[in-house]
């Protein structure tokens, strides 16, 4: 296996591409022969040309490129497997605890699909982590969108006609987007608080010269991956009650808790919201998977009665889609590089290997996944 082809989204909320010309070239200069799909690399102004010198080969459409390809590369799934031959890897990212029926489809069709989102939190799987590189740009980008939206300026300012006081961020869940929602906000001047479940994060908060907000929940922690674990009904009506009086002084409410391959937990009720000053914004980044607020819209942001806003931070990486599409080739290549076989000239698909045992799904007509069956 040495023939990579690398598609064009076709969503049309989709800007990133999933290899750039710079990794294009590394990946021939390792032995792999590459095509691209006319157009690939449109939205992050990549030309074809740039990619023919890169050394690939353009291809005008999909199933030119399945025909070349014995490993497909893309950011999302398409909306079918017509056309991808039996036996080829699919590389990218599924979300396949809401894909259960793709999944079966993929096996179906004897096609070896990784899910990029699966790949383990190890420190040797760290550089081909798209979740990580992903959500530090989203985290970075809700912190500039609530900003432009905030009536008000993030740090303080000393003038003739008086003091500015600084506005006011609180962050809700300190993972990777989290950690740099809290370094950007606190570069725009504003004065921070964050909360996460995990007490461990707490010096990593104030690392960042944020306050830590301490909520009792009892016995906490996180999963193997890293992860937090799930709270109880309890515990999240405990943490509801803590985060209450924060949020009414703040003046951006950042949410960013995910509960991996499950719906996301309810933090913000209306009740909540309603305490908090007119003008305010909150920015749910978990929006796509239920949402942390309760009356979030994936599809639009939402004003209420009240005058605070809840802006839709679904997939924000995208509107970085230049350093989101860098950032995302470099994961695939080094995933590809990782299992390239120098002396043979070839990738090598080791399914004794921690990272691929995590990330292949399906292969040889089956599901892998007892959780997908």
């Amino acid at each position: 296996m040495n023939k990579v082809f690398l598609c064009k989204e076709t969503a049309p909320e989709e800007t990133r591409v999933a290899l750039v010309p710079m990794h294009i070239k590394k990946l021939t200069e390792l032995g792999f022969e590459v095509a691209v799909q006319s157009g690939a690399g449109e939205n992050i102004a990549c030309s074809d040309e740039d990619y023919a010198e890169a050394g690939a080969k353009i291809v005008e459409t999909v199933f030119d490129g399945y025909d070349f390809g014995d490993i497909v590369v893309r950011i999302n799934k398409p909306d079918n497997v017509n056309g991808i031959r039996q036996g080829v890897l699919h590389i990218s990212s599924f979300d396949v605890f809401n894909e259960k029926e793709a999944v079966k489809e993929y096996a179906e069709a004897g096609i070896r699909l990784v899910s990029l989102e699966m790949m383990p939190r190890s420190t040797i799987a760290q550089k081909m982590d798209i979740q990580s590189s992903q959500a530090s740009l989203a985290g970075y980008y809700a912190v500039l969108l609530a900003a432009s939206r905030l009536p008000k300026l993030f740090p303080m300012m000393m003038t003739p006609a008086g003091t500015i006081s600084p506005a006011r961020v609180f962050i809700i869940g300190v993972g990777v987007a989290g950690l740099q929602a809290i370094a950007t906000a606190k570069r725009l001047g504003a004065r921070v608080e964050a909360f996460d479940t995990r007490p461990v994060v707490e010096e990593e908060v104030k690392s960042l010269g944020a306050k830590f907000v301490k909520i009792d929940l009892g016995e906490m922690g996180q999963t193997e991956q890293g992860y937090a674990k799930e709270l109880t009904p309890e515990q999240v009506e405990k943490q509801r009650q803590g985060q209450a009086k924060v949020c009414a002084q703040s003046d951006i409410v950042i949410t960013t808790a995910k509960v991996f391959g499950r719906k996301a937990p309810m933090l913000l009720t209306k009740d909540m919201i309603a305490d908090m000053k007119p003008g305010s914004i909150i920015v749910d980044m978990a929006v796509a998977t239920g949402g942390n607020v309760e009356g979030s819209d994936p599809g639009e942001d939402v004003i209420l009665d009240s005058g605070v806003m809840i802006i839709s931070g679904d997939r924000l990486e995208r509107h970085v889609p230049k350093d989101a599409s860098n950032m995302f080739s470099g994961n695939i290549f080094a995933f590809l590089e990782h299992f390239w076989d120098t002396e043979n000239k070839t990738f090598k698909l080791d399914t004794t290997d921690d990272i691929i045992s995590s990330c292949l799904i399906t292969a040889d007509g089956q599901i892998l996944d007892e959780r997908f069956k």
